[in-house]
């Protein structure tokens, strides 16, 4: 359980910040929820607490998982299959486990693809929302702004 405060991650939205704790109804049902504000996007976003398993909300990394996050990056591509459909599939498997090396992986190996070869619109989405998500992680971690945040991601990919 979390509290108000603590810096969380909502996979395939990005992290934020617990705001508040608020019980709201429902279809006939009351529920607690996390009222969550994300840096990226300046949007709050609310997630019910009977589901944050479910979900697979978990807290952000620490500074030993961003270092490891950092040479995932700077790694070289490592989904190298040609069909563009079967690509977009993998990566948005990995995208739903929330794990943030495989959202890692996914941004490396798209932007990487895009400088190369380009993407098709799919793949041009899914790698602006893994980035958006990777880079609201970075912005609570590191304690920097958005714009810090992505001048960091470019950097160490395109390194």
């Amino acid at each position: 359980m979390f509290r108000i405060g603590d810096k969380i991650v909502y996979p395939m939205h990005g992290a934020g910040v617990i705001e508040a704790i608020e019980e709201k109804e429902v279809l006939g049902q009351k529920q607690k929820y996390y009222v969550m504000k994300m840096p990226v996007g300046n949007m709050q976003v609310m997630i019910p607490m009977a589901k944050l398993e479910q979900l697979g909300v978990r807290s952000v990394i620490d500074m030993d998982a961003l270092d490891k996050v950092l040479t995932i990056l700077s790694e070289e591509e490592t989904d190298l299959s040609t069909s563009w459909n079967r690509r977009f599939r993998k990566n948005m498997d990995k995208m739903k486990t929330g794990d943030i090396y495989q959202v890692a992986g996914v941004v490396r190996d798209l932007m990487r693809r895009e400088k190369e070869k380009g993407l098709s619109t799919g793949e041009r989405k899914m790698l602006d929302n893994a980035r958006q998500i990777l880079i609201s992680e970075l912005v609570l971690v590191k304690d920097i702004d958005q714009d810090q945040a992505i001048h960091l991601l470019d950097e160490v990919v395109n390194s």
